[in-house]
């Protein structure tokens, strides 16, 4: 064996052993237990779980109710769709009209929570606690925040008022955790909140099913249109029952999306027993 030969064959049995006491290989994958319970605390894609599934759809109807019965309630604010807010505020800045405090503080606040929760995660995956079940569980915290703050004002909504304000920030943190979850805590689900990526991700799947040059690429084309419509449908079935609630009932149809993030809460618990029998 050359000299070179011989270095090269050191210096990798070297990389070999401090892989071997790191926990990972010479190439940067996990092979010692420690990095193995970090995997544990991925829970599986969105295709690995029939209940996982089903989420998505449920949870595009609570973004979809209460971004309606918030713009209806409370001056046109948007509480999913975020940077609607940006637009209203353009419009009215334009118009020479007031700018309400809910719209100006919607994305911060938004932001601020996203950061919030990321961190919360980290938190939970130290302590080697899946994330999905204490998202899911502090969004319909929010949301009844929510409500409780809107039953308390009566029937007589000012959406200037600070309470209002403050009602509204719920919604709106509600809608950061709900974003969050689904980017860290549902992978590969669709978007439950931004129907504008989705509609973008359906109408070019479904151009890749009708003109995919061989079939495996089209029934993936195919499956993803589906995971889509699904959230779709889901947040349009949630805009008609809020635009609905709301009608009838004013902020205390918020009793729609509560009681569907409770579903969404169930379909986690089963989620999670299933997980823990395998």
């Amino acid at each position: 064996m050359s000299g070179t030969s011989r270095r090269g064959a050191d210096r990798a049995s070297r990389l070999a052993r401090a892989a071997a006491l790191s926990g990972t290989s010479a190439f940067g994958s996990c092979t010692a237990p420690r990095c193995s319970k970090r995997i544990e605390l991925v829970l599986p894609s969105i295709e690995a779980s029939p209940v996982r599934k089903r989420l998505p759809f449920v949870l595009s109807i609570v973004a979809g109710s209460v971004d309606v019965i918030g713009f209806l309630a409370l001056d046109g604010l948007f509480t999913a769709h975020i940077t609607g807010n940006i637009v209203v505020l353009a419009v009215r800045f334009v118009a020479g009209g007031q700018a309400a405090l809910s719209h100006l503080f919607a994305l911060p606040v938004f932001m601020l929570v996203l950061g919030v929760t990321r961190l919360l995660v980290a938190w939970l995956e130290r302590a080697r606690i899946p994330s999905l079940l204490p998202l899911l569980l502090l969004e319909l915290l929010l949301l009844s925040g929510f409500l409780a703050i809107a039953l308390t004002a009566g029937r007589a909504i000012d959406p200037n008022a600070a309470s209002m304000v403050c009602a509204g920030m719920l919604g709106v943190a509600a809608m950061a955790v709900q974003n969050a979850l689904v980017r860290i805590s549902l992978t590969g689900a669709p978007s439950t909140a931004v129907m504008t990526t989705n509609v973008t991700s359906l109408a070019i799947d479904v151009g890749e099913i009708l003109l995919a040059p061989d079939a495996s690429r089209a029934a993936r084309a195919r499956e993803r249109a589906r995971d889509t419509g699904t959230a779709i449908a889901g947040f349009v079935v949630g805009c008609a029952l809020g635009a609905a609630g709301e009608h009838f009932f004013g902020l205390r149809s918020l009793v729609i999306p509560i009681g569907f993030a409770s579903i969404a809460l169930v379909l986690g618990l089963t989620a999670a027993q299933t997980q823990s029998r395998r």
